[in-house]
């Protein structure tokens, strides 16, 4: 095993080991501990602030509700700051932006150390524990060997189980996109009312392609197919993305009308209509997920301006989906979006805009609650000058 994926730890006077696993790459914690359903949240709590994390072999709905309350430890922290910053000058919005970030990585920091270990198969050999190797193997593939988990990680993995199987209605097609593991998920419905809704290019004829730059679910390139593309190509550089567009435009009938096309950004040629809903926030994500939200120095955004002329068919457009809450975080100006049209040879033919629905937008608690609640969620038309 490759030393630097391998967790050690000590139990019953023997020294044990296992591969670890970890999403965002994150290394194995350096001391590692057994506990069990003895284990006080109070213990559990001063050790994983300290970096010692707990292996568990108690009951694993126990282990369920030690995390709740690690959980309610580490979130009363946040309000004692707040508290004591009261009487001080608030922070600008981008030092809020950037102090909820850093509450949010300490806070999956301290949860992600309880460990739950997994055999072969993916069992658990916990007390009352779900069988979850059906939810594992769709989202790490087939089980080879043992591993260690953090506890937050493993609920996540039956989360996106159950969301893949269930699916995510969607108004716009009348049917369910079921993302996979890893995949950003169509949760926030207006995004995609937008490319329902907005007028195709006059020059348009059935027989033009559209592409779909950065698919995830493919739910935008299933959009345009039912909007009357009879070919579009869907992009993305993730395999996981491309399987999962795959199996959900093939769900929706819509296979021979959509390629899926693993490539970073645009495919070969030129189309009629060129959709892109890139990360909306100027960030570095922290994890492989934060990929569909943040986009450091806006790389992706501004590669796609770029390019899009070049693959512009005549007459054609692109749609630009993307959110001004970065603009009200101080993360991004406007000038800024509008100079990197000019400068990619790109003119605003208009724009739809919504307000988003999500309950964070009327969460006066949040410490951003006053930029999301003047968020819009905007459709750029472009087209080469």
């Amino acid at each position: 095993m490759d030393e630097s994926c391998v967790i050690q730890w000590t139990e019953r006077g023997y020294p044990r080991s296992a591969r670890w696993r970890s999403e965002r790459g994150a290394p194995p914690p350096g001391r590692v501990v057994v506990a069990d359903d003895r284990t006080s949240a109070d213990a559990a709590y001063g050790l994983a602030c300290q970096g010692t994390a707990l292996l568990w072999r108690g009951d694993f709905q126990n282990a369920r509700q030690m995390l709740i309350a690690l959980a309610s430890r580490v979130d009363r922290q946040p309000r004692k700051r707040h508290k004591a910053a009261a009487s001080s000058s608030p922070p600008s919005a981008v030092e809020a932006f950037n102090l909820q970030r850093q509450a949010r990585s300490q806070r999956a920091r301290t949860l992600g150390m309880l460990l739950v270990q997994l055999d072969g198969n993916y069992g658990i050999a916990l007390r009352r524990a779900p069988d979850v190797r059906r939810a594992c193997a769709e989202a790490w593939g087939p089980g080879e060997e043992g591993v260690v988990v953090s506890l937050r990680e493993l609920l996540g993995v039956i989360g996106a189980h159950e969301w893949r199987r269930k699916g995510i209605e969607i108004p716009a097609i009348g049917e369910r996109i079921h993302p996979h593991y890893g995949v950003f998920a169509p949760i926030r419905g207006e995004y995609v009312e937008l490319v329902a809704k907005a007028p195709l290019p006059a020059a348009m004829s059935p027989s033009d392609a559209a592409f779909d730059i950065g698919t995830g679910t493919g739910v935008l390139a299933a959009v345009l197919a039912r909007r009357g593309f009879r070919h579009v190509v869907a992009t993305d550089q993730d395999p996981r993305a491309v399987a999962c567009a795959r199996e959900n435009l093939a769900r929706l009938g819509l296979a021979e009308r959509v390629d899926v096309v693993q490539t970073d950004l645009f495919p070969p040629g030129r189309a009629a209509l060129v959709v892109c809903n890139p990360p909306w926030i100027p960030a570095r994500p922290s994890s492989p997920i934060e990929h569909g939200i943040y986009d450091p120095g806006s790389r992706m955004l501004r590669r796609f301006l770029d390019g899009l002329p070049k693959h512009l068919a005549p007459g054609g457009e692109g749609w630009l989906i993307l959110s001004d809450l970065a603009e009200h975080l101080g993360l991004r100006a406007r000038p800024e979006l509008l100079d990197a049209f000019d400068s990619a040879g790109l003119q605003v033919l208009g724009r739809s805009e919504v307000r988003p629905a999500h309950p964070r937008a009327s969460d006066e608690v949040d410490p951003l609650h006053a930029a999301r609640a003047a968020e819009l969620t905007s459709l750029w038309r472009l087209a080469a000058r």
